[in-house]
């Protein structure tokens, strides 16, 4: 008799890792239930900026159009003012995520997505309303105790809130997506690398109607250089729209020697409407409280069949936008893995290389984000005279004044927003990530990879293997765009080829895996008539084959002899990334497991 599972996967935490990684395994057929120690969701409106890729995600999920619905648009997001007061005088300023002339086109060649602003508090829903449609079961006032596992599952204690009841959940597998102060990371003796709270930020949620402001240069930040605000690792205050244009945060730095800084309702009002620069606007206070800088990171993900990802393992500030976003690809990453294995149609070596793949992202997020924070001193200089009894005023009036000294002061602030592109508009940092490990087959004569322009502010496109799929347009049978990322994903393997790859979707037929198929480019469904495709693929048009989370996972330079050898190739260099023998690929088909994709994700 096979072991009875209460759910083959239990997630602790229903934030965007946790609530993304429920609605992948629930869309990919598998049971999933998460638990959650408080009676809801975030409330507090973090984790804002959503990224090209993590938009990605949420297209291939099926809840991009859902997004979109609650989100602040790409085009409201970017004109940033670097001001003494939101109604005083401008400084400089900054044309921010890609909505500049002269970047924006970068953002469109390089995804089908753009970007949005939308808080945690408006995304976890969405999530959450897909994932339970498709399966998941949600668990919200309980507590994680701890678990045990054993070659075959875990067993996870809990206690409810309300009632104080014990019990436990036998599962297949357990994801620790349990925030920043995961219980999971220090029971699995998970070694944390880096420095918590080494910086602190006074953060004020805040009403007041500041259209009149910003309306001519929308941006969801503007940044404050003001003698009131100008304190901390930053050196500027920070007004961030959260509801354009009602809702606002209000924040500003503080030194930690000093202890914990004033935060008396009369003293925050006043650094707001120092801030507004408008003595009639009367905000109304939501909340304040502080929030402390993170540089900590995680090297190892995974011990045996528990799983850690999102701020559980890469700790950091929201400065370049990277959390959400990153928390979201490591969901994406881990659960067609799960999937996979728990469907029977890969080997638990494949789990492996979710650590090895994400890892390295979470140190370079933590590095960039923590980076960006330095990286703000330059500016600052050009608006501060150190030594003098006013730094900041006397910095303002050096920056205003027509002589020698503001001209080099102007002429540094130049290259000071410049470096701050690293932040504002560091398309490669969001969409250069390249995976090495067993579940990517690097090409056998591969060379290291060169680039063509500054990785960190573009995207390079390459269908090499360990890198996403390049993006293009394709028309399909009725004449209408559709991408590259569209034939792709979804839960399945795609062999991409074209009209001279006939005999690689000879070889998909062959194999009969239920989650292979071949998708020919230049026939009637996905035609490139833009040549777009010839232009990127780096290879003859005998295919690549992508993974479930659009990463290439292996090419092929050239067309086999025929059907045969090309169902041989294809059968190892499958086993290979799944591990599984060779042959347990055309056996597939005895599995009774099925996903359970919605009509919406196969159209």
């Amino acid at each position: 008799m096979s072991e009875r599972f209460d759910t083959d996967v239990l997630v602790v935490g229903s934030g965007p890792t946790g609530a993304t990684t429920a609605l992948a395994l629930a869309t990919y057929g598998i049971r999933v239930q998460i638990v959650s120690l408080w009676n809801w969701l975030a409330h507090t409106p973090r984790a804002h900026i959503t990224n090209q890729r993590a938009m990605e995600v949420y297209r291939d999920l099926g809840i991009e159009e859902q997004v979109h619905e609650q989100a602040t648009p790409w085009e409201f997001m970017g004109d940033t003012p670097y001001a003494t007061s939101l109604a005083g005088e401008e400084l400089v300023r900054q044309r921010c995520w890609g909505t500049g002339d002269k970047r924006k086109s970068d953002y469109l060649v390089a995804s089908p997505c753009g970007l949005v602003d939308l808080i945690q508090p408006k995304i976890e829903p969405i999530l959450l309303k897909n994932a339970s449609e498709r399966g998941a079961t949600f668990t919200f006032n309980t507590e994680y105790l701890r678990h045990d596992q054993d070659d075959t599952g875990v067993t996870v204690f809990l206690r409810e809130r309300l009632s104080g009841r014990e019990y436990s959940v036998r599962a297949r597998f357990l994801v620790g997506a349990d925030g920043a102060r995961s219980k999971i990371v220090d029971e699995l003796e998970l070694r944390v690398t880096g420095e918590l709270a080494r910086a602190g930020t006074v953060y004020t949620i805040f009403d007041a109607d500041l259209a009149q402001y910003v309306e001519h240069r929308p941006s969801i930040l503007n940044w404050i250089v003001n003698p009131n605000t100008s304190f901390g690792e930053i050196g500027m205050g920070l007004l961030r729209a959260v509801n354009p244009w009602t809702r606002w945060i209000a924040g500003w730095g503080f030194d930690l020697s000093k202890g914990e800084p004033n935060q008396s309702p009369e003293f925050v009002k006043q650094q707001i409407k120092t801030m507004i620069g408008d003595p009639d606007i009367e905000p109304e206070i939501i909340e304040t409280s502080l929030w402390y800088v993170n540089q900590a990171y995680v090297p190892q993900w995974s011990v045996g069949r528990v799983f850690c990802g999102g701020d559980a393992v890469h700790r950091h500030p929201p400065s370049s936008g990277l959390g959400l976003n990153t928390c979201v690809q490591d969901a994406h990453n881990l659960a067609w893995k799960l999937a996979y294995v728990i469907h029977g149609f890969a080997g638990l070596e494949l789990l492996e290389s979710y650590s090895v793949e994400r890892s390295p992202v979470g140190k370079q997020i933590v590095e960039r984000a923590n980076l960006s924070r330095a990286e703000y001193a330059p500016l600052h200089a050009c608006l501060r005279v150190d030594g003098a009894s006013q730094p900041v005023a006397e910095g303002i009036r050096r920056f205003r004044d027509p002589g020698p000294e503001g001209q080099a002061a102007r002429a540094a602030m130049l290259d000071a927003i410049r470096l701050k592109d690293t932040e504002f508009n560091a398309l490669g940092v969001e969409l250069n990530q390249r995976y090495e490990s067993t579940a990517v087959i690097a090409d056998e004569d591969l060379k290291p990879e060169k680039f063509s322009k500054d990785p960190v502010l573009y995207h390079q496109a390459t269908t090499r293997p360990g890198a996403k799929i390049p993006h293009v347009w394709l028309v399909d049978k009725g004449g209408q765009k559709v991408s590259t990322l569209d034939i792709t994903g979804k839960g399945m393997f795609t062999l991409v080829t074209g009209l001279g790859g006939q005999c690689w979707s000879e070889a998909v037929n062959a194999l009969d895996f239920p989650y292979l198929k071949s998708v020919m480019i230049d026939s009637a469904g996905a035609r490139d008539l833009y040549c777009d495709w010839q232009e990127l693929r780096e290879i003859e048009e005998s295919g690549a084959l992508v993974r479930p989370d659009g990463v290439v996972a292996w090419r092929h330079q050239s067309a086999p002899s025929d059907a045969c050898e090309a169902e041989n190739l294809l059968a190892s260099a499958l086993g290979r990334i799944l591990g599984i023998e060779k042959g347990a690929i055309s056996q597939s088909r005895q599995h009774q497991f099925a996903p359970n994709f919605g009509p919406h994700l196969f159209a």
